[in-house]
C-alpha cells in the first residue's frame, strides 16, 4: 500500500480535533443520541478513508505496516473514543482471527467486526486467580459429542454486554498436558443458553462502564467453534496480547501528549502568586520532564512496532515500552492535573477520566511487575537481546 502518512495523519489529526472530541459529552452518556453520534462518525471516518487503517488489507482494511500505524494511533489516541470512531478498537480481535480463525468463523465474525458491524468480546480474566498468569485459567470446556460443554466464571471481559461473541478461554486438558497446553480458545456467541452477564463492574467511581463478570453454567456451543488447535489457547492468547500492547502505548502517547498541550495552555494563561503559572521554575520542570518523557515513550513504541514488523515477537521491546508507558501517561497526566489545581479533577476537563484510565494501564495487558521481569529475565539470560544490540558499534 502506498500512501502518504504526513497527509494520512494530518485528516486523522483534523477528524479527531475536530469531529470526534468535540462529541464526547454526548459519547460519554449512554444513550440513544451516543450510539447515533458513534454511528455518524463512523460513517464519516469510511466516508474520509479513515477506517481501519490499522486492519490487514486482505480484510478490506487500512493494511498499515504496525510502524506507521503507531503514528496514526497516537492521533487517535488523543480521545477515548477515537477508536471506536474509526474502528481500530477490535485490532487485537481482528489479528487473533485472522491467524486462527476457520473460513466459517472468519465468514461470521471477522468480516463483519472489521467492517464495524460487531462487536467482539473476550473472556481471559477470572476473579479466582492470577490474571497475569493464563496457565492457572479454572473455567473448563469439555467435549460431549458435537459440542463444547463450558463452566466456569470471568470478568473484566470487556464489551461482552454489547459483543456479538465472546472468545472464551478455557481449560480443555487433563493434567497429563503441560500448563502451557492445557488451554483452549472457543467462540461463544451472544444469548448463548447458559451464558449470563452477572454485572458490568463500576471501576473507580465511574458511572459506568463495559467490564463484565461473566457466569457460565453448562454452555453448550458446536465443537467446530474452537478457535485454532486444541490445547494452543496460551499461544493464541499471547498472540493477541503481544501487539495489543503496542496498541495501548501508542494510543497513551495521544492521551499524555493531549494532557500535555493543557497543562501548557493553562500554565501560559493562570496567573498566581506574583505572574504566570509558566514562568515559575517548578512548573517549567513538569513542562519539560514530560516532553522528555513523551519523547522518550514514543521513541519506545515506535521501536517497538519496527521490531514487531520484522519478526512478529519483539519481547523485550514490548514488555518495556509497556511498563514505561504506562508509568509516562501517569505521570503526565498527574503533573497536568496538579497545573489545573481544582479544576484539574472535574469533569470540566478530561483530566480526571484520563487519570482513572491511566492508572488501569498499570495493571490490564500484564501488570508493571510482570513485563519488567519479562525484559529483567530476558537480558540476564542474553545481552544480545537488548533493543540496542543490533545498533552499529
Amino acid at each position: 500500500m502506498s500512501v502518504d502518512l504526513h497527509k494520512l495523519r494530518e485528516r486523522m489529526r483534523a477528524f479527531i480535533n475536530e469531529e470526534v472530541i468535540p462529541a464526547e459529552k454526548v459519547l460519554g452518556i449512554a444513550s440513544p443520541d451516543a450510539t447515533a453520534t458513534l454511528k455518524a462518525l463512523q460513517a464519516r471516518a469510511k466516508e474520509l478513508g479513515l477506517w481501519a487503517l490499522g486492519h490487514p488489507a486482505h480484510l478490506r482494511g487500512g493494511g498499515l505496516p504496525l510502524y506507521d500505524f503507531a503514528l496514526i494511533n497516537e492521533i487517535i489516541g488523543r480521545s477515548e473514543y477515537g477508536q471506536a470512531a474509526v474502528g481500530t478498537n477490535s485490532m487485537q480481535d481482528s489479528i487473533m482471527l485472522d491467524l486462527y480463525a476457520s473460513p466459517a468463523q472468519r465468514e461470521r465474525w471477522l468480516k463483519p467486526m472489521v467492517n464495524g458491524d460487531i462487536r467482539p468480546s473476550v473472556g481471559l480474566t477470572e476473579p479466582e486467580v492470577a490474571g497475569s498468569d493464563p496457565t492457572r485459567i479454572r473455567t473448563t470446556a469439555v467435549l460431549d459429542g458435537d459440542q463444547w460443554v463450558i463452566n466456569g466464571h470471568k470478568w473484566f471481559t470487556s464489551n461482552a454486554n454489547v459483543a456479538a461473541f465472546t472468545t472464551v478461554f478455557a481449560r480443555t486438558e487433563g493434567e497429563e498436558a503441560t500448563p502451557h497446553r492445557a488451554i483452549s480458545a472457543i467462540i461463544v456467541p451472544a444469548g448463548t443458553p447458559g451464558l449470563e452477564i452477572s454485572r458490568v463492574v463500576k471501576t473507580m467511581g465511574s458511572t459506568q462502564g463495559n467490564h463484565c463478570e461473566l457466569q457460565l453454567r453448562d454452555v453448550r456451543v458446536p465443537a467446530d467453534h474452537l478457535l485454532g488447535e486444541r490445547g494452543a489457547g496460551f499461544t493464541i492468547a499471547q498472540r493477541r496480547l503481544g501487539p495489543g500492547r503496542i496498541f495501548h502505548c501508542m494510543r497513551w502517547l495521544g492521551q499524555a501528549q493531549r494532557a500535555f498541550e493543557l497543562m501548557v495552555e493553562r500554565a501560559n494563561s493562570r496567573y498566581a502568586h506574583g505572574s504566570l503559572l509558566a514562568e515559575k521554575g517548578e512548573i517549567r520542570r513538569y513542562i519539560a520532564e514530560s516532553a522528555a518523557e513523551i519523547q522518550a515513550s514514543r521513541l519506545m513504541t515506535l521501536d517497538a512496532a519496527r521490531r514487531y514488523d520484522q519478526d512478529g515477537r519483539a519481547l523485550v521491546e514490548i514488555s518495556m515500552v509497556k511498563f514505561w508507558g504506562a508509568r509516562v501517561l501517569h505521570n503526565v497526566i498527574d503533573r497536568a492535573i496538579q497545573v489545573h489545581g481544582a479544576l484539574g479533577v472535574t469533569e470540566d476537563t478530561p483530566l480526571e477520566s484520563m487519570y482513572r484510565h491511566a492508572r488501569y494501564a498499570r495493571i490490564y495487558d500484564g501488570p508493571d511487575e510482570v513485563h519488567r521481569m519479562v525484559v529483567a529475565r530476558k537480558l540476564l539470560a542474553d545481552l544480545d537481546a537488548a533493543p540496542w544490540a543490533g545498533l552499529p558499534a
